[in-house]
């Protein structure tokens, strides 16, 4: 885990299919605004991915800067999901190990745009998302 100044910042392939419903389910459920999101794509999600030692040009992993801290793999997707209203009890998967839930996640990761698929460009958020989104 690495520290950065910004909290609550999702990093996300903007080109995955799959990423940016990712982004629409937390940003659907987040009632309290919480969460803000870059895609790996722009400028600030290029030197964010960089910082973490995601390689902004194949990146197989997503991440959430909380509490200063940045969270990859599944350690990213349930410390998001533990902090949306209603979803809490996904933090009892932390004790699922590490190694395993990473397997999961890379697996899908590495899959996901013959899965899901994938957009020419960046997906284009519509305004409330816009708002939301550091570039």
């Amino acid at each position: 885990m690495t520290n950065w100044p910004d909290n609550d910042v999702i990093l996300y392939d903007g080109v995955c299919i799959f990423c940016s419903r990712w982004v629409r389910f937390v940003m659907a459920r987040d009632t309290a605004r919480r969460f803000r999101f870059t895609p790996i794509q722009s400028d600030y999600g290029t030197r964010l991915a960089k910082a973490f030692g995601i390689d902004p040009d194949d990146p197989h992993t997503n991440a959430v800067i909380h509490d200063g801290v940045a969270h990859l793999k599944s350690d990213a997707a349930l410390t998001v999901l533990s902090l949306l209203p209603g979803w809490r009890w996904t933090r009892s998967l932390f004790v699922v190990p590490k190694p395993l839930r990473d397997a999961v996640y890379s697996l899908i990761a590495r899959n996901r745009y013959k899965i899901f698929g994938k957009y020419e460009t960046c997906f284009i958020p519509d305004a409330d998302m816009r708002a939301r989104v550091v570039e």
